[in-house]
């Protein structure tokens, strides 16, 4: 990721901080592209819920739900999570 980042500040908990500072001595990778992945993760989760163009052909493989069935069963925010193993950006890294 080379595009310019803008600072922030986070809140997470004991634990969370704990693991990750264990996942950084163990793979080399900053804690700061952990949590960057992390966001990435949630924003692509709810990109429906995010503005954007809607395409004008469907894509193949690309089909959403029907904007009726989303009204009607609105989707409720995430829980944090620490048992889901997800393939990093940062583990492709390390590979390298």
């Amino acid at each position: 990721m080379s595009r310019k980042k803008i600072s922030t500040t986070i809140y997470v908990t004991a634990e969370q901080s704990d693991k990750l500072k264990v996942l950084h001595e163990r793979t080399k990778v900053p804690v700061a592209v952990y949590i960057r992945e992390g966001i990435d993760l949630v924003l692509r989760h709810y990109q429906h819920l995010l503005p954007g163009q809607l395409p004008l052909v469907d894509e193949p493989g690309k089909r959403g739900k029907e904007p009726a069935a989303e009204e009607e069963s609105p989707k409720e925010a995430p829980r944090a999570r620490s048992d889901r193993s997800t393939p990093s950006l940062a583990a492709e890294a390390q590979k390298k």
